[in-house]
């Protein structure tokens, strides 16, 4: 939801095409994140001069808007910082005057970038227009820049008031989430970078090397600690004239052996996907931090000293490739994704499961494992396809461990505030770690002393920063709105996990050698299955895409097949879809059966087989006219049925193989229904507001 991207570039020359190209081209990496709208704030030709460009649909309208504007785009800069933003409406309607950048006035004194939502905003812009200041749009950004300029024209008379010493006086007042950038012509060539509650990634891209690989954290009142500090040496050694004290307030990972300032380029984003192409070294912040970039340097600041958050931020090198992130030679990136699942399944069990010796070794939970064992049950909390595949996982996990197993809806988890004890383990499963719902459950948990555990396809994430231990899936970037090969590899992850736990019982050994047995086998299947391509493409032609409406139908294991197979239809081509549990048939839904309703039946040979066959009668009892998602070999179905033949698998494990098929379907109704697969209406990939 929403997109940030800033980039800063000191003491190397850089001609005005250059650093508009880099930002719009920033801004479309992060587009899969979702929006309405984008815009770029860059410096003008004259001191204090900030030129504001916005353009309501696609990245590309807005490259075409700024290529229209009348500036010189030859001139160049020696140092220079300049913002970009995607914008998924929450609070006004999309439009130019919503979109970000947002000012504190005609002169652009102060401008912003923002991801979340401010709460308090009514009340903040109430107290601001009361004081003449005149709001230009509908959002709750909008206030953070006035907020700003109120509070620098408050204090006019302080020469010695900082970017940062304002900007903490902003977000004291603020209330909710938020990322942002925020620039100033009073302040040039600064920028500040926040987050509370929504990500932010600083890249570093310094032409020496950097002196060390973290940024120290400078806290309120650093100049009594510098003093105190300073006198405390003082009483153990000597000062030596020759070496010089390094200040606290100094940046030691970008001083130069000579103490001049080295050339330097920063890029701030909500996601590594726009960095990646420019450097590898990153520096995630945490909630509350203060990001300062000034005269080449970075500044770590935070409100307060005794939070018990680490004094120092890591300079991390990221993992990501840039092929990752492209189509390559397939038409959309959820048609790759769906594709890349052969080697995205194998990625997650990659150093975990030794298939010779039938055992599973999860690093990440490892200390953690005994404590699991013996818990009074195991709670699993996510949203949306996450949330499924804790559904399809769930009765392997039950089997394996004994343990009593619930899997909740983060949303519905906070709003009835679900009793959690001291000897629960809550598993918190998100693709991006940065979903906001699951991580105020997360932080509910973590009040109430629960062991969290999470599960997520992003290093550095915040679910992977605040759970005790957890397991990263390893599925490679994920850039269709739609999730599918993350769903997949959570629903490995989470199987790994309950043969790890089950290690310790001798009467699951077969069952569980018989599951790792299958996990090796997994990618050929996977082929196989993805083999039915042109056939599933004709299907979706033919039968489905002149419906309105469709259901699918299973039980047991395939249940979560069946809600996940109908959320993708719903997301990608805006077919109405639901997924019903079979046996739930008789309690209402058989009265949409007739010889109209596509239905989809999933009867794979398992233990439920002979009830999922009753579920087929009773549909063909009332002319219904199913599709049936059922194994290769299986003779008991009738040539009347058209039937999507699937390879079988472990019960456990079968879901794997026929949520496939449905992602192909899903992927074809959208091709067909002329909607943009990638970038559904309305949705966004990183859901990082309630």
């Amino acid at each position: 939801m929403c997109g940030i991207f800033a980039y800063l570039n000191f003491l190397i020359e850089k001609d005005r095409q250059f650093i508009v190209d880099t930002l719009v081209k920033g801004l479309s990496r992060l587009e899969y994140r979702g929006y309405d709208s984008a815009g770029i704030a860059i410096d003008g030709d004259s001191e204090g001069d900030v030129i504001i460009c916005k353009q309501v649909g696609k990245v590309e309208a807005l490259r075409k808007r700024i290529a229209d504007l009348k500036i010189d785009f030859g001139k160049t800069f020696v140092s220079h910082g300049g913002m970009a933003h995607t914008r998924w409406a929450t609070h006004g309607q999309p439009s130019e005057r919503n979109s970000h950048p947002h000012r504190s006035d005609p002169k652009n004194e102060f401008t912003v970038v923002h991801n979340g939502i401010i709460t308090n905003y009514k009340e903040l812009r109430l107290v601001l227009e009361k004081k003449g200041y005149v709001f230009e749009s509908d959002t709750d950004t909008e206030c953070i820049a006035k907020l700003a300029k109120y509070l620098y024209d408050s204090q006019k008379g302080n020469k010695s008031l900082t970017f940062t010493a304002l900007t903490k006086a902003v977000i004291k007042e603020l209330e909710g989430a938020f990322a942002m950038c925020l620039k100033s012509t009073h302040f040039p060539h600064e920028m500040v970078a926040t987050r509370r509650g929504s990500p932010l990634i600083i890249g570093v891209k310094a032409v020496k090397n950097l002196k060390v690989d973290f940024v120290d954290v400078e806290f309120g009142g650093a100049e009594q600690i510098e003093k105190h500090a300073e006198e405390e040496a003082n009483l153990l050694s000597p000062i030596d004239p020759a070496h010089p004290k390094i200040r606290r307030s100094q940046s030691r990972a970008f001083l130069s052996e000579d103490g001049l300032p080295q050339a330097i380029e920063f890029f701030c984003a909500s996601d590594p996907s726009a960095i990646v192409e420019h450097t590898k070294r990153v520096l995630y912040l945490e909630d509350d931090d203060i990001a300062h970039i000034n005269q080449g340097e970075l500044h770590i600041h935070r409100l307060k000293r005794e939070d018990g958050i680490s004094s120092i931020r890591t300079i991390q090198t990221l993992e990501m490739e840039m092929a990752e992130i492209m189509k390559g030679s397939f038409d959309h990136f959820m048609q790759k994704e769906i594709y890349e699942q052969p080697e995205s399944v194998v990625n997650t069990m990659r150093g975990r499961v030794n298939f010779d010796e039938h055992k599973v070794s999860l690093g990440g939970l490892r200390a953690y494992l005994a404590t699991i064992r013996r818990c009074r049950r195991i709670v699993f909390t996510a949203c949306g396809t996450s949330y499924h595949s804790c559904l399809a996982t769930r009765a392997i996990f039950e089997e394996l461990t004994e343990i009593p197993v619930s899997t909740e809806l983060a949303s519905d988890f906070l709003d009835r505030r679900t009793p959690i004890f001291r000897d629960d383990v809550c598993v918190f499963i998100s693709q991006s770690g940065e979903t906001a719902d699951t991580i105020l459950a997360l932080r509910y948990c973590l009040e109430r002393g629960a062991l969290c555990v999470g599960v997520t396809n992003t290093v550095g994430s915040t679910i992977s920063r605040e759970t005790h231990c957890g397991v990263h899936i390893n599925a490679g970037p994920e850039i269709g709105v739609a999730s599918t090969k993350a769903y997949t590899s959570q629903f490995i992850a989470l199987v790994l996990m309950a043969l790890q736990l089950s290690e310790d019982r001798i009467s699951l050994t077969e069952r569980r050698q018989n599951i790792i047995n299958e996990l090796y086998e997994l990618p050929r299947y996977i082929r196989e299955t993805l083999a039915l391509d042109k056939e599933l493409q004709q299907l979706a032609k033919d039968v489905l895409a002149k419906e309105k409406s469709l259901l699918i139908m299973g039980r047991g294991y395939q249940n979560a097949t069946c809600l996940e197979g109908a959320l993708k239809i719903k997301e990608v081509s805006y077919m109405h879809s639901e997924g019903i549990l079979a046996g739930e048939l008789k309690h209402g839904p058989l009265a949409l059966i007739d010889e109209n309703m596509p239905v989809i039946l999933i009867m794979t040979k398992d233990s439920l087989y002979p009830k999922v066959q009753s579920a087929l009668q009773q549909v063909a009892a009332r002319k219904g006219h199913p599709i049936i998602i059922c194994n290769n070999g299986d003779t008991n179905i009738s040539d009347a049925y058209r039937t999507i033949r699937v390879p079988q698998v472990i019960d456990c494990l079968q879901g794997i193989i026929t949520i496939i098929p449905l992602q192909l379907l899903s992927y074809h109704l959208a091709c067909l229904h002329g909607v943009d697969v990638d970038f559904p209406r309305n949705l966004a990939k990183s859901v990082t507001v309630e």
